[in-house]
């Protein structure tokens, strides 16, 4: 049988929130084109890390329950008192998404495998890429670091 290629499509902001009727604010760029990205990446407090990156802190149990992503989402947070959601968006059969995780560090949400790119989108932030693979969406720890004798705030991205 032959292979075929599938071609990678460009998608905007504008596209993503067409297609999933989800909105974001003014602010945000419409037509500029979403980058799909393999690496760790961040949204706001949120972090997407390939799961490989984290190998023995974060597992997912066998008997994992693992739902479809829809195209029109699955929330995987919302800011405090009642804030701005995160939303996991795919097209049709291409992604899965557990809650069922171990982590050592109790900052994993979830899990995700994608055969294709999904999108994770925000009101303030817009939408990131993320390819296809098996990622982690965790909330980033907060560190305190001592520096010339001062508090200063830093984000590990471990």
């Amino acid at each position: 049988m032959p292979m075929t290629t599938v071609k990678p499509m460009t998608m905007t902001l504008s596209d993503l929130t067409r297609q999933t009727g989800l909105d974001v604010l003014d602010h945000l760029e419409m037509d500029v084109a979403i980058p799909v990205l393999a690496g760790p990446q961040a949204q706001g407090d949120l972090l997407i890390v390939p799961f490989d990156d984290l190998a023995g802190a974060v597992t997912v149990p066998e008997w994992a329950r693992w739902r479809p992503v829809p195209p029109d989402g699955v929330e995987v947070l919302r800011g405090g008192a009642g804030g701005n959601p995160h939303t996991l968006v795919a097209e049709p059969h291409t992604c899965r998404w557990t809650e069922d995780v171990g982590d050592l560090e109790n900052l994993a949400l979830g899990v995700l495998w994608a055969d294709h790119p999904v999108h994770l989108m925000h009101p303030e932030h817009g939408g990131s890429g993320i390819a296809p693979g098996t990622y982690v969406i965790r909330r980033q720890r907060e560190g305190r670091g001592r520096t010339t004798g001062r508090v200063q705030r830093m984000y590990v991205y471990d």
